[in-house]
């Protein structure tokens, strides 16, 4: 049996969580199944699964040869997909990450469209907030709000949104609408405890600039929870106009001091670095900037 399908063997063993599910998948008998992964432990030398009565597990080593031999298995995808018409026909893995409440907004209500032109594709969504390791997720491409702390990573910006100053029609009637940046010192702030939030703002207004240190009462890990405390008149927010369009538009919320500027947040797309880049994500990534483009 040639290496690229025993990689595949022990992928879908991995994933199928036992030799029978993995076997029913591959439409072949548990024993064969066995077999080829224990020929490959023997001729590796190592041990790959650590085997009970109730589960398989992946050993440190099984767990490294499982992210290794699902890349290698996607670039064989991609080179025999390229030799067969420049990437037309994208099928197999495809997996993604992307924040949160980003996702749900922007690009979750619209992936209908990107299956179905790609049918044989299968895409995985890791919704997280937090700065996605590329590599140990195995992810092809991620979309990431903010600054970039890491030089060496293969990124391009996307696109741009403002931030502004936002609050509900129930808070500011109960606590005063603040018609200055230093007003917001006597206000509550609702804080994005995370790279692309805090607590200090450069507020500019044609030649003059304020900085501001915001007083707050609630700080919280997550965009989805700083979207709820807004809306439930907890407290104003500085965030992008893409964490809060569809209540800017229908007036949930409304933009505070809208004659200073705040720095805009910047939308990238990012790349694992050693790694080509599959045909599978430039393609997702082609068609999701012409969503954004569209909704910007």
């Amino acid at each position: 049996m040639d290496r690229l399908r025993e990689m595949e063997m022990f992928v879908r063993v991995i994933e199928a969580g036992s030799f029978s599910a993995a076997a029913r998948d591959l439409n072949m008998g548990q024993p064969a199944v066995s077999k080829t992964i224990a020929s490959l432990e023997d001729r590796l030398g190592v041990r790959l699964l650590t085997r009970s009565t109730r589960k398989l597990s992946p050993t440190e080593a099984g767990t490294a040869f499982y992210e290794r031999a699902v890349r290698a298995i996607g670039e064989a995808d991609e080179a025999e997909a390229a030799a067969q018409g420049a990437g037309a026909g994208l099928e197999g893995r495809l997996r993604v990450s992307a924040p949160v409440t980003f996702s749900r907004l922007h690009l979750v209500p619209e992936l209908g469209s990107f299956l179905d032109a790609h049918p044989k594709v299968q895409l995985e969504l890791l919704m997280d907030d937090r700065v996605v390791d590329l590599v140990a997720e195995n992810i092809d491409v991620a979309l990431q709000l903010g600054v970039l702390t890491d030089s060496a990573l293969k990124a391009r910006k996307l696109g741009q949104a403002d931030r502004l100053v936002i609050a509900s029609p129930s808070y500011l009637a109960r606590r005063g609408v603040p018609r200055t940046p230093a007003d917001l010192l006597e206000h509550d702030g609702v804080i994005y405890g995370q790279s692309s939030g805090g607590q200090e703002w450069l507020f500019r207004r044609g030649t003059s600039e304020i900085s501001v240190y915001l007083r707050t009462r609630l700080k919280l890990s997550a965009a989805e929870g700083v979207r709820e405390a807004v809306l439930a008149g907890q407290g104003f927010a500085i965030a992008s106009r893409w964490m809060f369009t569809p209540e800017l538009r229908s007036g949930e919320v409304v933009s505070l001091l809208e004659e200073w500027t705040l720095p805009p947040i910047d939308l990238w797309v990012i790349y694992p670095s050693g790694r080509l880049t599959s045909a599978k994500a430039r393609a997702f990534i082609k068609w999701f900037e012409k969503i954004i483009t569209q909704g910007a």
